[in-house]
């Protein structure tokens, strides 16, 4: 293990660096970032003006919003930043099985979040907010949507990642595997979100009981097993042995990822309190 391994220090000599001594991918991602806020900024501050002049059909939101779900996905997605922290550390000290492993755990807890404000999206249509239907549900649907964007743009670029980290350093063929191990991974995604919403609805109507146990099972068999197959699949698709081409060499590559992932977690926050924490004081 080289000496920056050893260190925890980050090696940059990798990656062409600009004369403020700050990478180019992380200087590209701080400009990215800095024009998301302002972005985000708009959106924010779209929402909290339109909030004060209520429309004649404004819906009942403390009526709609389950505060106890969303605090749940805000935990989730907080709990994900603290695992995308720690694969950056184990990046930067070439500990690649463990950069897979809190890369797999942040895409886990990222599917979860998304699973979470799809089931919120369907439950406020099904009781009459929509898009077109006031100034709030535009506003709305507007901010929280395009966070909601940001997060599975993050969750496919940890795939993508995670998939990154197998490229064998012997120049060996793994295109097809690689296609093999993203496909893998996309039916398990759409399985496991399949049977969260499930669980989340089962919670919601019968509560942490027996009744919801045996619901969520009736209903949700198949995508239960699928989920399983799925895992069980990568599981034995990350058992590479291989000398991998992915090290320290990467560290800033997953830096400027936990970046922008960080970022999205705190722009949540701002979201969460002026949006939903807002209507309850």
């Amino acid at each position: 293990m080289s000496t920056h391994a050893a260190t925890g220090a980050i090696d940059h000599h990798h990656d062409h660096t600009t004369r403020t001594g700050i990478p180019n991918k992380k200087l590209f991602m701080w400009a990215f970032l800095a024009s998301d806020c302002m972005f985000f900024g708009a959106l924010i501050s779209s929402h909290l003006i339109y909030r004060l002049h209520e429309t004649p059909n404004a819906p009942d939101v403390l009526g709609l919003f389950s505060l106890e779900l969303t605090s749940f996905s805000t935990f989730i997605l907080l709990m994900s930043s603290l695992l995308m922290a720690l694969a950056v550390n184990s990046c930067q000290k070439g500990h690649v099985p463990a950069t897979r492993k809190m890369l797999l755990g942040t895409i886990f807890f990222g599917l979860i979040f998304l699973a979470c404000q799809v089931y919120e999206f369907n439950h406020f249509v099904h009781a009459g907010l929509t898009l077109s239907s006031n100034i709030f549900g535009s506003t709305f649907y507007t901010l929280t949507g395009t966070h909601g964007v940001h997060v599975a743009i993050g969750v496919l670029w940890l795939v993508l990642m995670y998939i990154r980290t197998f490229k064998p350093a012997d120049g060996t063929p793994w295109i097809l595997k690689s296609a093999i191990h993203l496909l893998v991974f996309a039916v398990f995604v759409v399985a496991s979100m399949k049977a969260v919403l499930g669980c989340v609805h089962a919670v919601e109507e019968f509560g942490a009981t027996g009744q919801m146990l045996s619901s969520f099972v009736s209903h949700e068999l198949p995508a239960i097993l699928v989920t399983v197959a799925g895992l069980v699949a990568l599981v034995f698709l990350g058992r590479e042995r291989k000398a991998v081409e992915f090290g320290e060499a990467n560290a800033v590559d997953v830096e400027s990822m936990g970046l922008y992932w960080h970022f999205v977690d705190i722009v949540w926050i701002i979201i969460f309190t002026a949006v939903y924490l807002l209507e309850y004081l």
